[in-house]
This record gives C-alpha cells, sequence and structure tokens, in this order.
C-alpha cells in the first residue's frame, strides 16, 4: 500500500465513521517503533506504523486509523484530544475503535543472554547481553576466576 492509497483509506474512514473530511497529509513512518499511528498536533498529519499492516492485516489498520482520527477530529474541533480526556475516550467508544495497538514486534527482540561466564571456583553463572573482560573482574560471590562458557551468537 502507497501513502496514497493510504491518505484514500483514511479519508474514505473518515467520512464513514465521523462523517467529517480528512484534509490534511497521511503516510507511513518505518521510524516508528512501540506505536501503531501518530497524530501531529503541528501540522494536522497522521503517520502510521507499516508493521501495523504486515503483521495484523488491514482490520487492526483501520483500528489505528479510527483511533488517531479521533485525536484529529477533536484537537480540530478545540475538544480534549488527549489520551486521558473524557471527549477522547467517549468518541473511541462511538466509534469502535482501539484504545491501544496490538503489539507489532515480529519476534526479532532476543528475549535470552548472548553471552553466559562462569566462575571456576563456585560454578556460578553469569548472563550477560553484552561482552565482559574477564581479566578485569572476578565472581562476586566467591572472588574466583571467571570463564567465558558461552560466545555471542
Amino acid at each position: 500500500m502507497t501513502d496514497e492509497e493510504l491518505k484514500e483509506l483514511i479519508e474514505s474512514v473518515s467520512l464513514n465513521a465521523f462523517g467529517k473530511p480528512f484534509i490534511h497529509m497521511a503516510r507511513f513512518n518505518k521510524r516508528l517503533r512501540t506505536t501503531g499511528g501518530r497524530y501531529m498536533l503541528t501540522n494536522h498529519s497522521i503517520e502510521i506504523n507499516p508493521l501495523v499492516l504486515e503483521v495484523h492485516g488491514t482490520e487492526e489498520l483501520v483500528g489505528v486509523i479510527k483511533h488517531e482520527l479521533c485525536h484529529y477530529h477533536l484537537h480540530i474541533e478545540g475538544r480534549g484530544y488527549r489520551h486521558r480526556d473524557a471527549d477522547f475516550k467517549s468518541l473511541l467508544k462511538h466509534t469502535s475503535s482501539p484504545r491501544f495497538c496490538r503489539p507489532l514486534s515480529k519476534g526479532n527482540k532476543k528475549l535470552h543472554s548472548m553471552y553466559v561466564y562462569e566462575c571456576l571456583s563456585c560454578k556460578l553463572l553469569y548472563n550477560r547481553r553484552r561482552r565482559m573482560d574477564v581479566r578485569k573482574y572476578r565472581c562476586g560471590k566467591c572472588a574466583g576466576q571467571i570463564v567465558a562458557i558461552q560466545a555471542g551468537k
């Protein structure tokens, strides 16, 4: 989907769900990491994370668009557009918009440590994400020598 197609989708969702036109810019922004989209207060544009479409599909994309349009229309009208405002919460409910975006991670974040070290004396294991210089450090439990048993992947 291109930015032009995204803008057309946002315009149609705005007319169908809110009965009001969307007349500003809309685009995909690959740099968004933790959010599905954002409404820019300064220029009234909407940016959408392309991962929403890739990971969750069109239905979730429409939900994120509705959420951002709630910010857009309330801000234009001078009403409470923030997440904590009653106007915002009631408009979300009225338009069946989601309050939060579903998680966007594709599982590319490693949950386990990359480096494993062991004390030669007491056999205590140290799990680390960053490499450490074993010549500079000793075991915190028994002051024994530490050796690397699993190098980074």
